[in-house]
């Protein structure tokens, strides 16, 4: 009886010789380098799956081990904004060869660690969204044991790598336009308590607001939900309240505050001028078209995923701890009144 004789194991070379590459070129794309061209890529990882090459021992190769997926974690998925911010990390991580796996947690840290837990040895890494301090200590174990970027950590991020956008430039910015409108009472829609970008917002509106002896300023919570701006402004308004502006800390509840303000027989900007903050797809085609602050949303999606694949292809380690501020724009439209008052003024000079 002969023994049964069994193929020799597919090795390095041989996927190299098949590939027609360097044994460094498959190794390259082994383990993930960026050195490689999309094509060289593409054509050696057909030929390991077809000769079923897979190193042994200690010193098997990562790509064996990672998944080509980005885990996101993100406080919630309603909205404009968290639609536009996952285009921008999906698109970028399908142009260079990832999937995307997503998730909610929202600020309780057994809700982030169950969510961890889940995606364990799906992903390769996390882009997470840290709405609040809370979130972010939780997110500081994460960041310990796997490649991860956090957005919209605010600015005293320590040893992170993350990106975020200025909140209160951008605030500040709209408070400024407002004023020099000659708005002096204005209700301000605030975000959550103890999300960051909130709190951020809601300390340049005092702070500018604070500048002037004439200023009334007024806060009412929105909890960033539009059914909750207009329940808040209803109110207001029905008990005979009268603001010459409302702030919104975001879009969506701008949205319910005009809403609001129509219900009670009012316009926007004739009788109370509105405006919000993110900039989201909807605001331009508003009526009337929205004052708001621009966020890069999805650039900011776009650079995150990138900060985080860039590590995943240098092999895998930690990101580099580098916090990257992206700028925000206020964009003028028609709910503040700045089109009437320069209509006012070209009448004044005829």
């Amino acid at each position: 009886m002969h023994e049964e004789t069994r193929p020799a194991s597919v090795t390095i070379r041989d996927v190299a010789k098949a590939a027609g590459v360097s044994i460094a070129t498959v190794s390259r794309v082994l383990n993930d380098a960026a050195r490689v061209t999309d094509d060289t890529r593409d054509k050696v990882r057909a030929v390991v799956e077809r000769m079923g090459y897979a190193p042994q021992g200690p010193g098997r190769t990562p790509l064996l081990r990672r998944t080509r997926t980005l885990g996101v974690l993100l406080p919630e998925l309603y909205g404009e904004f968290f639609s536009e911010f996952i285009r921008g990390i999906d698109e970028t991580a399908k142009r260079h060869g990832f999937l995307t796996l997503i998730t909610s947690a929202r600020r309780e840290a057994h809700e982030i660690a169950a969510a961890v837990s889940n995606m364990r040895g799906r992903v390769d890494g996390f882009l997470a969204v840290s709405p609040s301090v809370t979130a972010r200590a939780t997110l500081s174990e994460v960041a310990d044991r796997y490649p991860t970027v956090l957005v919209g950590a605010g600015s005293d991020v320590g040893a992170f790598a993350a990106l975020s956008v200025n909140n209160f430039q951008g605030a500040a910015s709209m408070m400024k336009h407002l004023l020099s409108l000659g708005h002096r009472y204005i209700v301000f829609l605030r975000g959550p308590l103890g999300q960051v970008d909130a709190a951020e917002r809601l300390h340049a509106v005092r702070e500018v607001a604070n500048w002037y002896d004439d200023v009334e300023l007024r806060e009412l919570p929105g909890e960033y939900r539009m059914d909750a701006a207009y329940e808040a402004i209803s109110e207001l308004l029905a008990d005979g309240v009268r603001p010459d502006a409302i702030f919104a800390a975001n879009d969506t509840m701008a949205v319910g505050a005009i809403a609001a303000v129509r219900d009670a027989d009012l316009r926007v900007p004739e009788d109370i001028a509105v405006t919000g903050f993110d900039d989201i797809p909807m605001t331009r085609f508003l009526t009337p078209p929205l004052t708001t602050v621009r966020m890069p949303i999805y650039s900011l999606g776009e650079r995150a995923a990138l900060r985080l694949i860039e590590a995943l292809r240098s092999g895998g380690g930690a990101v580099p701890a580098r916090h990257e501020v992206l700028p925000a724009e206020l964009v003028i439209r028609s709910s503040c009144g700045a089109a009437k008052r320069m209509l006012a003024e070209l009448d004044s000079e005829d």
